[in-house]
């Protein structure tokens, strides 16, 4: 199994896993941090995702499978102390099992070549538990691809990996490209660009009706605080907000992408059904 125990921080395999912890390391090295068996889990269903899996005893009991799956893989397995755990993981009460974990991103061109009809496109969204909570929600809403723009957030912060609840695992990823570079690459995969605004013209429920959310599409959506910028506005094809008919003044950010992922998944599923009979 795990052998002994690492009780010192100073233990180099702690300390460079301890450095993921923070951005410029994980680009440096490529890796990232994963907590929790529901990561570990995906993390082994991806040939070579799992790099390192730290554990604490009591968390190799809780888990066999997962620490004799990680070593069936070839992966280091290092058990460790609750005090170590502890200054490894970024929760309150750890779990006990942390991965390290190899960069999961893809070029942009890679994500679009299979020709995706749902793409969800994160501009300027830099809190990283909603944006984690908006993979997930997009990985169950059926998006094919997931890009973080140059002015987003990292989706290896450890925030944003928890959110996310194993779904970075689950689809293309894209990080990194400039809006007004990504417009062109978009359209050139079919793809209409609907930005979900509170400033749009067009209500959400209009574009089921007329036809709009059928159509192959990447949802643009942006930070909650202040939406989207009038730069990135000007380069979609339609600003579209999601009607509120209560008294409540807006919707979160993940609850917005949930409404509208699901309603063009929705539309477009209706629409093939309608093509097939």
């Amino acid at each position: 199994m795990a052998g002994r125990e690492l009780t010192s921080l100073r233990s180099p395999r702690v300390k460079a896993a301890r450095r993921l912890a923070k951005r410029a390391f994980r680009r440096r090295e490529g890796r990232f941090l994963a907590e929790g068996p529901q990561a570990v889990r995906e993390a082994l269903r991806i040939p070579g995702g799992l790099a390192e899996l730290f554990t604490t005893a009591e968390a190799e009991a809780r888990h066999p499978e997962l620490v004799a799956a990680a070593e069936q893989a070839g992966a280091p397995v290092l058990r460790v102390s609750g005090e170590v755990m502890a200054e490894l993981a970024q929760t309150v009460t750890p779990q006990g099992l942390l991965a390290v974990c190899g960069f999961l991103d893809v070029p942009l061109g890679t994500a679009l070549e299979t020709g995706p009809e749902l793409v969800t496109v994160l501009a300027h969204v830099r809190d990283p538990g909603n944006a984690g909570t908006v993979l997930r929600t997009a990985d169950a809403a059926g998006s094919e691809a997931v890009v973080f723009t140059d002015a987003s957030v990292d989706p290896y912060n450890g925030k944003c990996v928890r959110a996310s609840a194993g779904s970075l695992f689950h689809l293309p990823v894209v990080v990194g490209p400039r809006f007004d570079t990504l417009v062109p690459e978009l359209r050139g995969a079919g793809l209409t660009i609907l930005a979900a605004d509170g400033a749009g013209e067009r209500t959400l429920d209009e574009g089921i009706d007329d036809g709009l959310l059928a159509r192959p599409t990447a949802w643009v959506f942006g930070n909650e605080a202040w939406g989207l910028p009038e730069e990135i506005l000007r380069h979609v094809d339609e600003v579209v907000r999601v009607p509120i008919h209560g008294r409540a003044e807006s919707l979160n950010l993940a609850t917005a992408a949930a409404v509208c992922l699901y309603a063009s998944a929705r539309a477009q599923r209706s629409q093939r059904e309608r093509s097939r009979s």
